[in-house]
């Protein structure tokens, strides 16, 4: 629960909003309606056992009955009562408190207002459109309230974000090479120095190739996290070949007998082709190494860009064979919907999400904690 705690503190931008666009919604239409709250019945007293009364001995009969005494012209006085267990607080709070709730009728006009809020969250025209229709499917025509609506929401996120949430998977095959893709900006470089940190605090050897050999930033980035964490880090000159610096580092990480490589490598779009002939050369060379490699191609993609992050999967989908997403940046944008959107219009694994700069900010990706998240709701 702590990641959740964190989660939701830093997705306070996109929870507020929707939860103040669903509040703006309810009020717009809707009407003041009694809830009562759930009368909670008073348990039952357990039985206590009766105790064994040991019949009365027989009582000798005398041989003359007296005559009968006059009775008491003075009647008996009744029982005590025995004081209500409940008492009058008790009576009254049984009854159950009413409070008043502002609910509006689930109807075509509050669809398309939803619609349009889940669209303004970057969740994109045919997510929100789908994930509408199920919230109305069986509720059209009923009032429902802003914590309803957050719930069904909640619910339907959830249920898009399932199929994809999948960490990393590890292979038996030593050295797994993880070939990590992105822009730059993205949060590729740190991403790559956290799960680096990771696998070795869970006991996996690991190496680094610092492959953006164009910027000297990017390798000293790598360089510091490889010595927080104690895992090596092969650079290269700047300028140098990519290709080059990944086919020295897995023939290294071969002979040292590690068990996961990553590669990081240069992410500028401005020229497709370029990008596109160096990672293909990448993979031709490390092939050579080892047939099967990269067996993982992971992209990296900046929440706060929005919307351009659909464009950018579609992009490194037809530059490099992607095989999964993390997500980082969550806490600085409002629009924390677009991975529902990712989810939804490419169904590839979101191995993690990152909140944050520290090593406890990248986590595996929950589809429930961050539903309940998005959406403001408290996760028992």
């Amino acid at each position: 629960m702590a990641f959740f705690s964190k989660l939701k503190d830093k997705l306070f931008k996109s929870s507020s909003r929707l939860e103040e666009g669903l509040d703006a919604i309810v009020e717009e239409g809707g009407e003041e309606t009694a809830t009562p709250d759930p009368i909670i019945p008073e348990p039952e007293p357990e039985p206590q056992p009766v105790p064994e009364v040991p019949e009365p001995a027989p009582v000798p009969q005398p041989a003359e009955t007296p005559s009968p005494m006059p009775a008491d012209p003075t009647p008996a006085a009744p029982p005590p009562e025995v004081p209500s267990s409940k008492g009058v607080l008790g009576r009254l709070f049984s009854r159950g408190d009413t409070r008043t709730e502002v609910r509006r009728t689930l109807d075509d006009d509050m669809l398309e207002q939803l619609e349009e809020l889940l669209i303004a969250s970057d969740m994109g025209v045919d997510t929100a459109l789908r994930v509408t229709a199920n919230m109305a499917e069986g509720r059209y025509g009923r009032k429902l309230s802003t914590r309803e609506i957050q719930q069904l929401l909640a619910q339907e996120v959830s249920r898009v974000m399932e199929p994809v949430a999948r960490p990393l998977p590890i292979y038996p095959k030593r050295p797994q090479v993880v070939l990590v893709v992105g822009v730059n900006g993205s949060g590729k470089t740190t991403t790559i120095g956290k799960l680096a940190s990771q696998f070795k605090s869970a006991g996996k050897k690991v190496v680094i190739a610092a492959g953006d050999t164009f910027r000297a930033a990017a390798v000293e980035q790598l360089q510091v996290w490889g010595d927080r964490a104690g895992v090596p880090v092969l650079t290269a000159p700047e300028g140098s070949d990519p290709a080059s610096l990944a086919f020295d580092a897995l023939t290294k990480a071969q002979e040292d007998g590690a068990d996961l490589l990553m590669i990081d490598t240069a992410g500028r779009l401005q020229n497709r082709a370029d990008l596109m002939e160096e990672l293909a050369k990448i993979v031709r060379v490390i092939r050579k190494v080892d047939e099967t490699a990269p067996h993982n191609t992971l992209l990296v993609l900046d929440a706060t860009t929005g919307q351009n992050a659909l464009n950018q999967v579609e992009t490194f989908r037809n530059l490099a064979d992607v095989s999964g997403l993390v997500m980082t940046k969550l806490d600085g944008t409002a629009k924390g919907g677009v991975l529902v959107a990712l989810a939804d219009k490419f169904g590839l694994p979101i191995h993690a999400i990152g909140v944050g700069e520290q090593i406890d900010d990248l986590a595996p990706f929950d589809p429930e904690e961050f539903a309940a998240a998005l959406t403001g709701l408290e996760q028992s």
